[in-house]
């Protein structure tokens, strides 16, 4: 039987409570309450979406597995490259390199290995689009420090400058990014995974392509690399591995598991 796991996106207690009310109030005699009631289990049933099993990337580290919702309505070309790096195996026995705490983890293969970061394909940056074209948004606040509106859009964190018509999706907690050197279309294959407070800085400057929904807490488990300077440096043979990367949909039948996450666009 597959596992079913469910992320809210806001007060999980609501949402709770919501179920288990419509539970009850199902069980009444009168028809009037009953068609009340089933209309209420289906708003509930609608605050929830599942995530398709190929937008679902799974990364097992030595401590267990994260796994990240990809965005291909944002990034596509991003997710395509990262889930086709991924099927080759390219990530395979990568180490987390540069662990820095409250900011990120960032991974990829060692520079002299064959199949390393430059053999690969630079990929134009995608950090932006025209907001009036965004498949939908539920705004949260007005005027940040950092952009004139912030909300949701399919799930992930956007902000966005009405005035510019651009939008972009926020470097939150959790967020998969790709990394680059110091032109802008020069990533490649390294990425990295935010592990503190949103370095909201990066928006814009750097393509978030998905976030983690699964495994934070191994995400801060990684092994922090960065040290003060004049303390002793962390050995390699410390670093944290990927044993494995694989999309959910690619693994055994009986390895995969659903992810259901709160609907930011119900109006449940």
């Amino acid at each position: 039987m597959k596992q079913l796991y469910k992320l809210a996106t806001f007060a999980t207690p609501l949402i709770l409570s919501s179920v288990i009310s419509t539970q009850v109030f199902a069980e009444t005699e009168k028809t009037e309450e009953l068609k009340t009631s089933k209309q209420k289990v289906v708003e509930v049933e609608e605050t929830w979406r599942t995530v398709p099993a190929e937008q679902l990337m799974v990364m097992t580290l030595p401590q267990g597995k994260v796994v990240f919702e990809l965005a291909p309505q944002f990034a596509p070309r991003h997710v395509e490259h990262f889930t086709t790096l991924a099927a080759k195996g390219h990530y395979d026995g990568n180490k987390f390199y540069r662990v820095i705490d409250g900011f990120v983890a960032q991974a990829g293969p060692d520079e002299g290995e064959e199949g390393s970061a430059k053999t690969e394909k630079m990929l134009a940056m995608e950090s932006e689009w025209p907001f009036d074209q965004s498949p939908s948004f539920s705004l949260v606040q007005d005027n940040d420090l950092f952009a004139e509106k912030t909300g949701f859009s399919g799930g992930f964190a956007v902000a966005a400058s009405v005035s510019e018509n651009k939008a972009w999706l926020a470097h939150c907690p959790g967020v998969l990014a790709m990394a680059r050197g110091n032109e802008k279309d020069s990533a490649t294959s390294h990425f990295y995974i935010t592990n503190g407070q949103a370095p909201r800085y990066l928006d814009r400057i750097m393509t978030v392509f998905g976030r983690v929904v699964y495994g934070m807490e191994h995400v801060q488990s990684i092994t922090r690399t960065s040290v003060i300077e004049g303390d002793k440096p962390v050995d390699v043979s410390a670093y944290t591995p990927i044993v494995a990367m694989k999309l959910m949909s690619d693994l055994p039948k009986e390895q995969q598991f659903t992810i259901q996450i709160e609907n930011t666009e119900s109006k449940a």
